[in-house]
């Protein structure tokens, strides 16, 4: 059983094949009315058969497995194009064409992946490709099919080699290196970058000091100056450690699709750039996510693994398909949060009406942090309303989208009426928006 289906299961036709013997048929049927022709089919036809045992024997008794290794990361990133290679080498003696198929995860749904070369005698080339997964999970690679043929090129031999991998699919990670900021105040902008002048003064609490002429008197320490008997003033320096909560909504709502990611993919992509650069700041950085019930907790820190331990949890996240409880959430952070922090929400509205359900418990817990709602652009409804309406139908269905369009204006308006951030942005710019608005109220110190 071994022998058949190593010398019969591996064996392939090419079309060369096809063509061959096609020819010999036509000059078979020829000879049925030029019978001179007779002799030259049957040499014609003995002659096809030689060539292909020889082709058959080379390939099957004379060649030597290919030497394959796929080099791929052990993490691939979310809506990224992530490079993979395929080190491959021909151990045949002689000149050979492979046609190489990877079998990619099934989520990438690529049913006509295949890569062909040329390969010279003892030849090693390496294969590149790239793929761009629009799912966090686990990803698995299966073996490597790799159809050889000869110059000959009348029959192909099939090499299968196990090359089985699990790699899991992490939230964007190549964007932390892309917004990666360095620790003088910026803003991030599509077209480059520009110097935030800062403002106020810090009040955090460094150390009491004897009183030096030019010190502000309005730091003056009254109990240690009447303790020591002498002028005594309260040192202040900058202060580099607030704590900043990006809160993750996995509502309903955050399912909508965009360029192949959810809304809550987007959300986590940007939630693992902004800890970057929080953590760069100095700041201390914290998650939490929510939909009908409390999902990940994950208190404010400032050290160095706090990024991987934000990305671990970012990696498990899924979207729910109830409703999102703002009540529990305010329950949550009123027990959690003690400190006054900058807390990011990621959320959708699509009505003022669906703000109006949620907006007591935002107002609550505005009064307690600095709260901004980040939610996003309906950009196909946006480039609808803006179309040229030829006839009844484009009527109807420009002026529907430019109402949901100004329903979510409207959504922004309401949360400014009541003192609450917000920010309204199209979801490919969410990433660059969101550190920009970090950026300006770090800056303006106004947490």
């Amino acid at each position: 059983m071994a022998a058949f289906k190593k010398y019969i299961l591996d064996l392939f036709v090419t079309t060369r094949f096809y063509i061959v013997m096609g020819v010999a048929v036509i000059i078979f049927v020829a000879a049925f009315f030029i019978p001179v022709l007779l002799n030259v089919a049957s040499y014609f036809f003995s002659l096809a058969i030689i060539f292909i045992m020889i082709d058959y024997f080379f390939m099957f008794f004379l060649n030597k497995t290919p030497a394959v290794l796929r080099n791929v990361s052990d993490r691939l990133s979310n809506g990224d194009w992530n490079y993979i290679s395929i080190k491959i080498k021909n151990r045949m003696p002689w000149a050979v064409r492979m046609d190489v198929i990877d079998e990619l995860p099934e989520q990438l749904q690529q049913r006509n992946f295949k890569i062909s070369r040329r390969f010279a005698p003892a030849e090693q080339q390496v294969l590149e490709y790239s793929i761009r997964p629009l799912e966090r999970g686990e990803y698995y690679f299966g073996g490597i099919k790799i159809y050889v043929k000869s110059m000959l090129g009348l029959v192909l031999r099939r090499y299968h080699i196990d090359a089985d991998e699990k790699i899991n699919v992490y939230p964007s990670f190549l964007q932390l290196r892309k917004h990666q900021l360095l620790s003088h105040g910026t803003q991030l902008h599509e077209q480059g970058s520009r110097r935030i002048r800062k403002t106020g003064q810090s009040m955090e609490f460094e150390q009491v000091k004897d009183y030096v002429s030019g010190d502000d008197i309005r730091t003056i320490n009254w109990k240690a100056t009447a303790r020591k008997g002498m002028l005594m003033v309260n040192n202040y320096v900058n202060e580099k450690s607030q704590q900043v909560y990006c809160i993750v909504d996995k509502g309903r709502l955050m399912k909508m699709p965009f360029n192949g990611l959810s809304l809550l993919d987007y959300a986590i992509n940007s939630t693992l750039a902004l800890s970057n650069v929080c953590l760069q700041k100095q700041d201390k950085i914290g998650l939490l996510s929510f939909s009908n019930k409390m999902g990940t907790i994950i208190a404010a820190e400032r050290k160095p693994v706090q990024r991987e331990n934000i990305l671990q949890a970012l990696f498990k996240e899924s979207t729910a398909f109830l409703e999102s409880d703002y009540e529990m959430l305010y329950t949550q952070i009123r027990h959690k949060i003690k400190q006054r922090s900058l807390l990011i929400l990621f959320t959708n509205f699509e009505s003022v009406s669906g703000l109006t359900r949620q907006v007591n418990y935002l107002r609550s817990i505005a009064k307690h942090h600095l709260l901004l709602v980040v939610f996003f652009e309906n950009t196909e409804l946006n480039s609808l309303s803006r179309q040229t309406a030829i006839n009844t139908d484009e009527v109807y269905s420009t002026t529907i989208a430019e109402k949901f369009a100004f329903e979510k204006r409207m959504v922004v308006k309401e949360l400014q009426k009541y003192g609450i951030l917000s920010i309204l942005t199209p979801p490919e710019n969410l990433t660059v928006n969101i550190i920009n608005k970090y950026l300006e109220i770090k800056a303006r110190q106004a947490l």
